[in-house]
Formats: C-alpha cells, structure tokens, sequence
C-alpha cells in the first residue's frame, strides 16, 4: 500500500486519522444522521444524503444500513426514504436534563441578574412543557415554577417551542380541546399558528398574562444544529415589572442567551 493513500484506507475501516482522535467513520454516520433529521417529514433518498454528506453512494448506503439495524434511522420500503428512527426518540426521552443544565445554570443567572426578573430553562414532555431550572432574583418574592409542568399553548415558553416545529407537529403536540386559562388564552388554533408564524420571524415569543393574569413574559428557543428546540429559555414577571414595553428587550436578552447555550451543547464541526 502507497503510503500516501494509508491514512484514507484506514479511515475507511473505521479507523482514526494519525493525531485526530477521531473515528471518521462514525463522523460520517452522525453527519448522516443529522442530514437525515434535517430532512422533510417524507424523508430523504440515499442519493441525496450521499451528496450532501460528500460520501459516495456504497458508503452512505453502508452507514445508512447500520443505522437502520439499530433503528436510529427507518426506511420507507416503497420509496426508499430515511427518516429518523425510534431509537433516537428514545434515547432523547431518557436522556437525563443534569448535563443540559449544568451547561446553561450560569447563563440563567446572568439574565436573571442583568434583566432583574425570574430566568428559566424548560424542556418539552409528553403531556407539556415543565421547567427543569431556574433563577429568582433574591430580592423579588416570585411564585416558583420548577419542576412545574405547564401548558404548551399558554405560556411564552410553549410558543417558543412551538413555533420551530412543522403544523403536523404542532397539530400533534395540541391534539386536544385549547384550554381558556385567561381571556388572553389563545384557544383558536387558526390565530395560534398565525401568531407562531410571527415569533418565528421576530425570534421570540411573549405572553400576556395568558396562564395567570399577571404574569407576563418572554421566550426563546435553544435550537440543536438542525434547529429544531431542545430547550426554551424564558423571562417572566408581574405585569407591572414586565410590561409589553419591555418585551423587545427582554425578548432580545432571551435570544442571546438561548444562543450561548446552543453553542455549548452543539459541538463544532
């Protein structure tokens, strides 16, 4: 074997590049995963996850094979299209949030402690949304809402996580009747995607007293690498601390933190 070629041949049996420390050929199958995630709900072709992930077509369908046996990825039969598998709603569904929060605790409190209002950190659950950690500022009494599961469609946290998601999956997420917590509830689903087309655009959501009547706030979403959210960053206050004046700039402080901790959970490429 020509020595030139060796570092590509043993890259190719799973090996390492000399010093990287990395195996490319897992590398090559997480791209593939994250190609595949990032695709329609349809799904993608081999060929077109080939060509995206710079890998000729007997490798992607090598790797794609593996991923298939260990259900990380599902192929439709008849179209011969990948989607993402059981395996991976799995994993994430047991995955534990202590690694979230230790990356995003300190992120919490500097914009607790430069907005003087409650900062919190949500996560999505099968029945809503709950609160996973959060910062008080000392000098405020405030109603605690950790480990507090909360509607998704009511707060400004569960339209932020809303609004990155496709209309089926919002559909999915809201399959029952909208409950009216306020008069401000949104309970009709035509205004509700609309105004989730709206945060969308802005980059974050608000709520105007629409779980309890005095609480307002704002939110944004911690996107991965395929933006779609894994978490929901959230400032909230009384109405009189927090009014809608201030939403562009809280709403604001909530996106830049929400980016510093997707930079910390999305590794560089």
């Amino acid at each position: 074997m020509d020595a030139a070629h060796a570092p590509d041949a043993l890259a190719e049996r799973g090996g390492t590049r000399p010093g990287g420390g990395r195996v490319q050929a897992l590398e090559r199958a997480i791209a593939l995963l994250n190609a595949v995630s990032a695709g329609a709900p349809e799904g993608r072709p081999a060929a077109e996850l080939a060509a995206e992930c710079g890998l000729n077509r007997a490798t992607a369908w090598r790797l794609l094979a593996t991923l298939e046996h260990h259900a990380l990825v599902e192929r439709d039969p008849v179209g011969n299209r990948y989607t993402i598998g059981s395996a991976v709603s799995r994993l994430a569904s047991t995955a534990s949030v202590e690694g979230l929060i230790r990356r995003s605790h300190d992120v919490l409190e500097r914009l607790c402690r430069t907005t003087g209002e409650t900062a919190n950190l949500a996560v999505a659950r099968r029945l809503g949304l709950t609160y996973v950690d959060e910062v008080v500022p000392p000098a405020v009494l405030s109603a605690r809402w950790l480990g507090r599961q909360v509607p998704i469609h009511a707060t400004s946290a569960g339209k932020a996580l809303l609004a990155w998601q496709t209309s089926g999956e919002v559909d999915a997420l809201l399959s029952g009747p909208l409950a009216e917590y306020t008069d401000t509830t949104r309970t009709d689903r035509s205004a509700l995607h609309a105004e989730l087309a709206q945060v969308r655009a802005r980059g974050y959501s608000v709520s105007v007293g629409e779980l309890e009547p005095q609480l307002y706030g704002v939110a944004a979403p911690v996107l991965d690498a395929g933006d779609h959210p894994v978490a929901v960053v959230s400032v909230w206050g009384p109405r009189d601390r927090v009014p809608e004046s201030r939403f562009a700039e809280l709403g604001s402080q909530a996106q830049q933190a929400a980016r510093e901790i997707r930079a910390r959970l999305t590794p560089e490429t």
